[in-house]
């Protein structure tokens, strides 16, 4: 670094008060001159505004980290990024992920589909992750094909695709592109390069991406409008820090929530989660040592968004640039006596971190309006003067920059997930059957498990101004219903599903019934 990026002290304890701390327009009066003609050359770049002058398309940088929590203060060693983006822009309080899971997410994040549109629904080769129909159907229409073939982008993709990306091709839309070999690693590792796959083995995955994409933007085409996105594999498992960084949070331990270890009764939770027991103190000491390395592992992405954000400064690109932070998905550590995962509906797991700088957005805001993953796609596209070739389930947020300080809003949102088993899981001295198909047993020796075949559920997040309130149903033979009022209970400990009336019952199932089968602008039509 030519210069050192100053940054502010950020306690441990964060919350959305610590959160909360432009695109020059070309306009020039020409005559037929060389500079005319270099104009006209230009013309392919700009898009018009309703003044009749002429603005360049903006470049969109968005990086995307993995597994990254907020309720649990995840965004704590993001010093730089809090300042460089969200102070310097937006922070979205409300901003969520409609499927807990990162090939979903992701695929949805990409498509501006919910997954049961885009047809990926868990991380599985047979739940569509990276699948036949992804590859044929959806592909082929994501964003960044929008962005290059209609919009003139030059596109940049380096870090974790899809989970059952095994670098067979170059996915459709890209113009450089450097993408992992299946799911997140920060050694040993295969990135297909463009043309070829190329194995590393001592290489820091994050500082990796960091000089593939300082390169990008000091040898692209400045003579196009640049989408990079850059997908580190931080905070995801095995949550190995950089050398320079392990030990940093050395005497940090999980927070503990009020959830925190807590055995949920069979009546408030759905089976998989309240028949778990408590988690042994061998087991909580491991948390904890997970949770200090989660956080070590994202020290690396904090100095690299530093770095992108001094070359942007340096070629004064940075006031016509859009940087998007955020995560595919949250994360929880000993809630509900579960250990280490996500794949759940609660705040937890489905929570992200939203910041946004770039012209236009007003500085130091703090958005209220509850935003999904899936709105990212339409907004791009907004600020890029294009349309999608087909309807896409998500809002721009533009109008939620532009209303930065308006708190009424109205929104119903969907949460879905379709649950992994494996008949492999089984261990006779834990308290399953061989039929009950469970996965992700961490650590297996407690019998804790986080997932099984019908840990299926949609929930629909009802949101208005004096309303947050969470409706779930579980595809399983019980039928089970789950229901919190967020506001009143904001760890989701108790479950009210059963003490709703009869026509709230009614009004949210026929929400969930709209929503788990809308498409494109009916998606946003369903509100109770």
């Amino acid at each position: 670094m030519k210069k050192k990026i100053a940054t502010k002290d950020f306690s441990r304890k964060f919350s959305h008060e610590t959160m909360n701390r432009t695109h020059p327009k070309l306009t020039s009066k020409m005559t037929l001159t060389l500079a005319t003609i270099a104009y006209i050359l230009l013309l392919s770049l700009t898009t018009p505004t309703k003044a009749g002058k002429v603005t360049t398309k903006p470049n969109i940088l968005l990086i995307l980290s993995d597994d990254q929590d907020l309720t649990l203060e995840g965004m704590t060693p993001m010093r730089q990024v809090l300042q460089l983006v969200g102070n310097a822009g937006a922070t979205f309080g409300r901003a969520y992920t409609s499927s807990p899971l990162c090939c979903p997410s992701r695929a949805t994040l990409l498509s501006g589909m919910y997954a049961h549109n885009h047809g990926t629904t868990n991380n599985s080769v047979s739940g569509g992750c990276n699948g036949h129909r992804w590859r044929t159907k959806i592909e082929s229409q994501a964003l960044p094909v929008l962005l290059r073939d209609d919009g003139g982008y030059e596109t940049f993709f380096a870090g974790k695709y899809l989970n059952e990306f095994y670098g067979e091709r170059v996915p459709h839309g890209w113009t450089h592109f450097y993408g992992l070999h299946g799911n997140s690693r920060y050694y040993n590792y295969t990135l297909r390069e463009n043309s070829k796959n190329v194995s590393y083995t001592d290489t820091y995955l994050t500082d990796l991406l960091r000089d593939k994409a300082l390169g990008f933007l000091k040898a692209r085409n400045r003579q196009k409008p640049f989408f990079a996105m850059i997908a580190p594999p931080a905070s995801h498992a095995p949550f190995t820090p950089a050398e320079r960084h392990r030990g940093a949070f050395a005497n940090i331990k999980a927070l503990r929530t009020p959830n925190f270890n807590r055995i949920p009764l069979p009546q408030e939770k759905h089976w998989l989660v309240a028949a778990t027991r408590a988690l042994p103190t061998e087991t909580v000491k491991l948390l904890d040592t997970f949770y200090q390395q989660r956080w070590e592992t994202l020290l690396a992405v904090d100095e690299m968004v530093a770095f992108l954000v001094e070359t942007l400064t340096d070629q004064q690109e940075l006031d016509n640039t859009y940087i998007i932070y955020t995560s595919d998905n949250g994360y929880h550590m000993g809630q509900n006596a579960q250990a280490w995962d996500k794949r759940q509906p609660y705040e937890t797991d489905i929570r992200i971190p939203l910041l946004l700088r770039g012209p236009g957005v007003p500085k130091g805001a703090f958005i209220a309006q509850p935003t999904l993953l899936l709105d990212l796609m339409p907004t791009i596209l907004e600020w890029s003067g294009l349309n999608a070739h087909t309807e896409m389930d998500g809002l721009s947020i533009q109008s939620a920059l532009r209303r930065a300080a308006v708190d009424e809003y109205r929104r119903s949102l969907l949460v879905e997930y379709w649950g992994e088993g494996n008949s492999n899981t089984y261990n006779a001295a834990c308290p399953w059957s061989r039929a009950d198909s469970l996965s992700q047993c961490t650590p297996e020796a407690d019998c804790h498990c986080q997932d099984a075949w019908n840990n299926t559920y949609s929930c629909v997040r009802h949101f208005r101004s004096a309303t947050d309130r969470l409706y779930c149903e579980f595809a399983d033979w019980s039928n089970f219903v789950e229901a919190y009022d967020v506001n009143e209970d904001p760890y989701q400990i108790k479950n009210i599903g059963y003490d709703l009336l009869p026509i709230e019952h009614a009004f949210y199932g026929l929400a969930l019934a709209n929503l788990t089968r809308c498409a494109g602008n009916k998606c946003n039509d369903i509100n109770i």
